[in-house]
């Protein structure tokens, strides 16, 4: 397979993209947890199709844009469902499920059908889990940056206090994460975005 260059990725965003904010948000997020990744491609010793990677980081929050309102804003209490609506825009461009698949399993650590059923989330019951080292260096580089008002990274530290609320096991499989690609040095992509590190 070949991965769509960033060219046409960044032409995909700006046909969704609700408002130049929206895409502005949602673009250069996608365009930082690329720089993550590359970092860590780079700095540890795992065996991933970069390209393939690259792809996947650019497109992975595709769905946000239809969490939109006709009001511009969006709505945080479906946000869950952003990584299958992104998924749903890919197919619906037509792309293999091989990229498609980048969306659907990147939100957490990985959602499982229990966690759905449990924690009642507005998706069908399924395993939403990233399964291939690069599904799974995607979902990890992801935690490193929030679109939160206004945008920060995260560290690792933060981000294992963060999801210790969902359960031992979520801990668990991020330091698996941390434990194969390693830990981010965020700092000069923090200073070179402007954005707090927490």
């Amino acid at each position: 397979m070949t991965a769509p260059s960033p060219d046409d990725i960044r032409g995909l965003h700006e046909k969704y993209a609700p408002s130049a904010e929206a895409f502005d948000l949602v673009f250069t997020h996608c365009e930082i947890v690329w720089s993550i990744a590359e970092q860590l491609i780079a700095e540890s010793d795992c065996a991933v199709d970069a390209g393939l990677v690259r792809a996947g980081c650019l497109l992975h929050d595709i769905g946000v844009y239809r969490l939109y309102g006709p009001d511009g804003v969006l709505d945080q209490q479906s946000y869950v469902q952003h990584g299958v609506l992104g998924h749903e825009i890919l197919v619906e461009e037509g792309f293999p499920e091989e990229l498609c698949r980048f969306c659907s399993s990147h939100t957490g650590v990985g959602l499982t059908k229990q966690d759905v059923e449990r924690q009642r989330l507005p998706l069908s019951p399924a395993d939403y889990l990233a399964v291939t080292a690069e599904e799974q260096l995607v979902m990890y580089a992801d935690k490193f940056h929030s679109k939160t008002t206004p945008p920060k990274f995260v560290t690792a530290d933060s981000y294992a206090t963060y999801v210790s609320r969902y359960g031992d096991e979520k801990v668990a499989a991020f330091h698996a994460l941390r434990n194969t690609f390693g830990a981010p040095n965020l700092a000069e992509l923090a200073a070179a975005h402007q954005h707090a590190l927490a």
